[in-house]
């Protein structure tokens, strides 16, 4: 029996991943309270095969009861059935914003202001995260990006890293992401903005890739810069980091930028990590 354990920061998707759980066949319930984990276990281990794939949601919406959660883990330990626990997450910032688009109040903090709320939660889960088999950062994924996170790790049985790698594509002119570990400036390249055929396509078409990079300062690059993200990923798994935001920005985020993190994130991908991709400020354009 697979047994699943969500929980993680309020706003980090932890419906949405309940969701898409249920998508894959499993039984779930939201917000059991963790008292009732132990007896909840027993009777899903002697169904006799009619549950096979259990989650509960469990997170600080249940107040007080809350504080049972590790007692109950011990005693389902003891008892000898195996679970896991998956832990979601985001940035600060990112939670702000989610809260702030629903007008929701922070559990923690329902009169006050919504950083304190994430700092108190965040300080309670430290110990559970610890106890974490898969950490999602959801910062910059969007809900079919963590329905594939899920899918890749219960349908497939993908074994996955505990890093996940986004690539944001950026225009200078409107300013540098706040949230970006690695910035990289591709403004030296040769600008398909000049070329009038070219200019009104995005760097997601054949001819804006193939224009980008028919230069050997481009090739040159593309190649130094797979090869020092790939160098780096271990020594950023080692360290315990689950979240690695790679910025790339041209001029207007359209062309050059787009071009070299398709690049990357095609690199990423074939090497089997855990990555996604935005563009910030380049809507793909289709050919008629």
């Amino acid at each position: 029996m697979k047994f699943v354990i969500i929980t993680g920061l309020s706003g980090a998707g932890k419906s949405q991943a309940m969701k898409s759980m249920e998508d894959l066949g499993f039984y779930c319930v939201d917000n059991l309270p963790p008292s009732l984990i132990p007896k909840f276990a027993e009777l899903c281990f002697h169904a006799k095969g009619d549950i096979e794939k259990i989650a509960l949601v469990i997170d600080i919406r249940g107040g007080r009861f809350f504080d049972d959660l590790f007692e109950s883990l011990d005693t389902i330990e003891r008892m000898g059935y195996l679970y896991e626990v998956v832990f979601l997450e985001a940035s600060d910032e990112v939670l702000i914003k989610r809260f702030k688009e629903t007008r929701r109040n922070h559990p923690l903090s329902p009169e006050g202001r919504i950083i304190e709320g994430i700092e108190a939660e965040r300080g309670r889960l430290s110990q559970l995260k610890g106890k974490a088999k898969h950490i999602i950062d959801t910062s910059n994924l969007t809900s079919a990006q963590l329905r594939e996170e899920i899918r890749k790790i219960y349908l497939e049985g993908l074994k996955t890293e505990n890093l996940t790698i986004s690539i944001l594509t950026f225009g200078f002119k409107k300013g540098l992401p706040l949230d970006a570990d690695l910035v990289f400036d591709v403004r030296f390249l040769p600008n398909p903005h000049y070329i009038d055929t070219l200019r009104e396509y995005t760097g997601h078409e054949p001819a804006v890739r193939e224009y980008v990079m028919k230069w050997p300062e481009s090739i040159a690059f593309v190649e130094k810069l797979k090869d020092m993200i790939h160098f780096l990923i271990p020594y950023y798994i080692k360290e315990g980091k689950t979240q690695l935001v790679i910025a790339i920005g041209c001029t207007g985020g359209k062309h050059r930028s787009v071009t070299v993190a398709n690049i990357l994130y095609e690199s990423l991908l074939e090497k089997g990590h855990r990555v996604t991709i935005n563009h910030r400020d380049s809507v793909r354009t289709v050919r008629e």
